[in-house]
């Protein structure tokens, strides 16, 4: 018998009892074993399983800092264990509206991300004995540990196989950074801050930077992102040769993307998007063109 349900509809219960026992609660997403919840003007979120607690409460309180009140959404409470699962609750914000790249606010978001990388360790260091890392590496390596055996998994892994492992950095980077990643309320806002920490900020332009490569991201898109941040004096890449920083971390969303594209495939029993076939593509042309990284 499948337990999904009713073990999911007692999380549901038991993240909404932190805000109002009474108010019906409305479920915005469930992502594997992620699930966000919202309560009123509140929203809350039930982590992944394996959540380090310690590194959770690092992370939100780097976000609560009110030196970045103007770039993060503030937690409002969490973590709390609920059932097993740690919960952070925050305010509810509009999402970016999905749309034609024209309407998306590109130039802000490349503004936001130059502002988050002039921090670093040091400017945390009365705070913290030592910054969280950045989670963006342990992201993809889990995409890739729980990529189902299907069609198009062995390409993505002989692609993951070529990519050289996030170098460790001082500089505060989100870590998972899109556009689904920022919300309105008072001016934009970043969410999720599952992988806030310190590290190489060029992970932070590697989804859009992979989706233009890809062929998914149109290139005036891309321009006008990566202009405003270095316009803003962004320091995670040089202008002059922007793909320097970028080709590496780009390849590793390339993979990343496309191991998540194939598990939701095979879990909803739906094919593959253009865009995610693209992805996967471009996971045989990684493949074809790199040699496989030695591995410890």
């Amino acid at each position: 018998m499948n337990d999904t349900v009713p073990v999911q509809t007692a999380l549901v219960a038991g993240m909404a009892a932190l805000v109002d026992p009474v108010a019906p609660p409305v479920v915005l997403a469930v992502r594997g074993d992620v699930v966000v919840v919202r309560v009123g003007d509140v929203v809350l979120k039930a982590h992944e399983a394996d959540t380090d607690a310690a590194l959770l409460r690092a992370r939100c309180q780097l976000a609560g800092d009110s030196r970045l009140g103007e770039l993060f959404l503030a937690p409002l409470l969490g973590p709390v264990p609920v059932l097993d699962r740690l919960v952070t609750g925050w305010p509810l914000g509009v999402p970016v509206p999905q749309g034609e790249p024209d309407t998306l606010p590109l130039e802000e978001a490349g503004r936001m991300l130059a502002r988050l990388h002039d921090f670093t360790a040091a400017d945390f260091a009365a705070d913290f004995v030592e910054l969280p890392p950045a989670g963006a590496w342990e992201r993809l390596e889990r995409a890739v540990v729980k990529l189902p055996d299907v069609a198009g998994a062995e390409v993505v892994r002989r692609a993951f196989d070529t990519v050289e492992p996030a170098r460790a950095g001082t500089t505060l980077i989100h870590g998972d950074w899109h556009l689904g990643q920022l919300v309105s309320r008072g001016g934009y806002r970043l969410i999720d801050v599952d992988d806030l920490g310190a590290g190489d900020p060029a992970w932070d332009l590697a989804r859009p930077a992979a989706l233009f490569a890809a062929g998914v991201l149109e290139p005036r898109a891309w321009s006008r992102l990566l202009d405003a941040y270095l316009d803003a004096g962004g320091t995670g890449i040089d202008r002059a040769d922007p793909w320097a920083a970028l080709e590496g971390p780009a390849r590793g969303l390339v993979v990343q993307m496309a191991a998540r594209a194939l598990a939701a495939a095979e879990r909803d029993g739906k094919a593959l998007e253009p865009a995610q076939t693209a992805l996967l593509d471009a996971c045989a042309r990684i493949a074809s063109r790199h040699e496989p990284m030695p591995r410890g």
